[in-house]
């Protein structure tokens, strides 16, 4: 349970990080082609971000009242659609990169 736990706090790190680079990238770039790649890098690894966090919320905690499975529900939610979209937006301006 321990491993799990580090690995989840490692990988919501690393996303965030993730996260961060390229929302950084995407202010910074004056090509909108890839200001949209680099936006769309950024929903996906907050997207993973979110999911991750609300895997640790739903399982880790030995006190699995209501309101932290609501709240985790709420984040699963939230990740999947910020995952969703930053895919298609990828995909849409992968599309125009070429």
């Amino acid at each position: 349970m321990y491993a799990i736990q580090i690995t989840l706090l490692v990988l919501i790190c690393a996303t965030s990080l993730l996260s961060l680079v390229y929302s950084i990238r995407s202010r910074r770039s004056q090509d909108q082609v890839k200001r949209g790649l680099f936006a769309a890098r950024t929903n996906i690894c907050m997207g993973f971000m979110l999911i991750f966090i609300a895997i640790i919320q739903m399982t880790m905690f030995p006190t699995t009242g209501t309101l932290r499975i609501v709240f985790g529900a709420i984040l699963l939610a939230i990740g999947v659609f910020n995952l969703v979209a930053g895919l298609r937006n990828h995909s849409y301006f992968a599309r125009l990169q070429h």
